[in-house]
């Protein structure tokens, strides 16, 4: 099935993720563990695109405006085939094009740089109006962090994006997805800067508005087909998420936002991940290569 098929991508996503920023030592694991789901439902059952041709006038974009989730988009792009995999031990590396926030000028796949946060919502608005009067098909796809909409500037794009290009360029080919996992750098986003009504503001403004559980990938594909078959207006997704999904001491801690595992703390994480129990965990090993070499050069990296 499709969804079993996206779930397996998902899980070794998660592990790249882990095995990336133990290398790095420095990072953002919460959030790009919340996001991975939405970005493989994306990249491999919704885009489309050819990693053999990223610069295609008529792909599909994902502005990732949350740009320190980038492990999460790095792991999707080498698994899609943009880069070799054995690059993203390289994240965050003097030199490497996998910087800590994504860079469109030294990585392809990459659409937009946004390290800076409240600025991807404005930049797509200008690709999807691009595209429409360019009569090209294309979708944009726009992923926004919640802490990240505490920012103005993404109000002044929310307010604008259902007026823009009206009445014959309107913009519905653009898909805006909430990572909603309701924590940010300092804390849980409702003790720093509350978002809510959420909902009812986007729809103030103007938006139809679905409401997902953003790990669900049969809820995130059928909020796609929804979006696609609205007309006249762009969509907005909540999609509900967890921070540090599928690693029990990551998930729903603000300590994680920022923090990057050390190398046996991965090691536990991608055995979470991964399912096994500790007492399988080493049989297990001995039937999945691909998993102990990476338990191996992380054991060997804790060592230094």
């Amino acid at each position: 099935m499709a969804g079993d098929r996206l779930e397996a991508i998902a899980r070794a996503c998660r592990v790249q993720i882990l095995r990336m920023l133990a290398h790095a030592g420095s990072g953002h694991p919460g959030g790009s563990l919340s996001v991975i789901d939405i970005l493989v439902t994306l990249f491999f059952g919704r885009l489309r695109h050819d990693p053999k041709r990223p610069d295609w006038p008529d792909r599909d974009r994902v502005v990732l405006s949350k740009g320190h989730a980038v492990p999460a988009l790095y792991s999707v792009l080498a698994t899609a085939g943009y880069f070799p995999e054995k690059s993203l031990i390289t994240l965050r590396k003097l030199g490497s094009p996998l910087q800590g926030h994504p860079d469109r000028t030294a990585l392809p796949g990459i659409e937009a740089a946004t390290g800076s946060l409240g600025q991807g919502l404005s930049i797509s608005l200008g690709l999807s109006l691009g595209l429409k009067l360019a009569g090209s098909s294309a979708r944009v796809y726009c992923v926004l962090g919640d802490g990240e909409i505490q920012e103005g500037q993404v109000w002044e794009a929310a307010m604008s994006a259902p007026k823009l290009g009206q009445p014959d360029h309107a913009l519905d080919n653009l898909v805006v997805i909430l990572d909603y996992n309701k924590i940010q750098l300092d804390d849980f986003v409702k003790k720093i800067l509350d978002l809510e009504p959420v909902i009812a503001k986007w729809q103030a403004f103007g938006w139809p508005v679905v409401e997902i559980d953003g790990h669900d990938v049969a809820q995130i594909a059928k909020a796609l087909d929804q979006a696609e078959a609205t007309r006249g207006t762009p969509t907005f997704v909540v999609a509900h998420t967890v921070k540090g999904k599928g690693v029990s001491f990551m998930e729903n801690d603000p300590e994680w936002h920022g923090k990057a595992p050390k190398p046996a703390e991965a090691i536990a994480a991608i055995r979470e991940v991964l399912g096994v129990s500790a007492g399988a965990w080493e049989d297990y090993l001995k039937t999945d290569s691909a998993t102990r070499a990476i338990v191996d050069e992380l054991a060997a990296l804790e060592k230094k």
